[in-house]
C-alpha cells in the first residue's frame, strides 16, 4: 500500500518523536493513503513552522505484519472514539498497538472530539454526528518495529 507523509521537511527515515502534543492514536509516525490530505498537511506544517518547504514523502507499506499488534478502525465507531479521546486527553496513554489504521480527527472532527473530552457532548451523540461526515484515513506507526514495515520511495515539493 502506498502511503504519504506531509511535512515541512523531507522524511526518508521515519522516527517516532516523543513529546509532541497528543494526537489521535498517540505518539507515532503518521501517514495517510490520501495524497491530497498529505499535501494539505505539508502546506499547513510549513506555514506553522515558518521554515522549510511543503514536502510529501512517499512510502510503501509492507502489510505483512505477523508479529505486530495491529488494529484497523474501518469506521468512526465507539471503540475508535474511545482511543482517540484517551490519546488526545492523556499524552502518556499507551493503547498497546504497534500500528493503528483509522479515521483522522481533523479540524471538523477534532471539534467534536474536543466536545467529548471536555464533557460538552456524550460519546453516543458524537458517533451519531460523525456518521454524516466524510473523514479521511490515516495509519499511525506507534513502535520502532512497525517503522521497519515502511520503505521510502520518493518525495516531492508541493507547489
Amino acid at each position: 500500500m502506498i502511503l504519504y507523509h506531509g511535512s515541512n521537511v523531507i522524511v526518508k527515515d521515519p522516527q517516532i518523536i516523543e513529546g509532541e502534543k497528543s494526537r489521535d492514536f498517540g505518539v507515532a509516525f503518521y501517514l495517510t493513503p490520501v495524497k491530497e490530505h498529505a499535501e494539505k498537511w505539508a502546506i499547513r506544517k510549513a506555514k506553522q513552522e515558518r521554515e522549510g518547504k511543503p514536502y510529501v514523502s512517499v512510502f510503501e507499506w509492507n502489510e505483512d505484519i505477523n508479529n505486530l499488534k495491529f488494529i484497523d478502525f474501518k469506521d468512526a465507531d465507539m471503540k475508535w472514539l474511545d482511543i482517540v479521546v484517551k490519546c488526545r486527553s492523556d499524552i502518556k496513554f499507551k493503547h498497546g498497538y504497534d500500528i493503528v489504521k483509522g479515521k483522522i480527527a481533523d479540524d471538523s472532527v477534532g471539534e467534536t472530539i474536543l466536545y467529548v473530552v471536555t464533557g460538552v457532548m456524550r460519546k453516543q451523540d458524537a458517533i451519531k454526528k460523525l456518521k454524516f461526515q466524510e473523514i479521511n484515513s490515516q495509519v499511525a506507526f506507534c513502535s520502532k518495529p512497525s517503522l521497519k514495515t515502511l520503505k521510502y520511495i520518493k518525495h516531492y515539493e508541493v507547489k
